[in-house]
């Protein structure tokens, strides 16, 4: 079973397995066109973040990171999930739902109320999984030229 470790996205590990997320998604990317943009630490520490890298056997399998962002409407307690990777060679263990699990846990954690999150539409997988997960979509909510599709996942009810 993979095991997580908090690192800052910045760290050798982190940023390996960033190079080969970004790698992979220029090349399937329709139209080319892909423009990857590297975390910086500074948007993924605690208590407004984190970063977290999924190893399985001592080797980095996937990433992913919590950050809070700021919504219309001024929520503050909104975190966004961002860059959720897994080498494909590891893909279909049920690993994407267990770092996903937990991201939203680490968030709840961090007082979030709300998770959203961006994709592309032909990430069929990744949609799969959101909507599977509660996500549910939502108008565009940020300008990320790489996204087509935006989610998101109440985490308790509001008053």
């Amino acid at each position: 079973m993979p095991t997580f470790r908090i690192a800052s996205p910045e760290d050798a590990d982190a940023h390996a397995v960033l190079v080969d997320y970004f790698t992979l998604r220029a090349a399937e990317f329709p139209g080319g066109g892909y423009s990857p943009t590297y975390p910086t630490a500074a948007a993924f520490q605690a208590p407004d973040g984190a970063f977290l890298l999924l190893e399985d056997e001592g080797a980095i399998v996937g990433c992913g990171g919590i950050r809070r962002v700021g919504m219309p409407g001024g929520e503050t307690d909104v975190f966004e999930i961002k860059h959720v990777f897994l080498r494909p060679e590891t893909r279909g263990r049920g690993w994407g739902r267990l770092l996903l699990d937990e991201l939203e846990r680490r968030a709840r954690g961090f007082g979030a109320a709300a998770l959203v999150l961006d994709t592309h539409h032909t990430l069929e997988a990744a949609g799969h999984l959101y909507r599977n997960s509660g996500f549910v979509e939502i108008p565009r909510y940020n300008e990320n030229p790489n996204a087509t599709r935006w989610y998101r996942k109440e985490l308790e009810s509001r008053a």
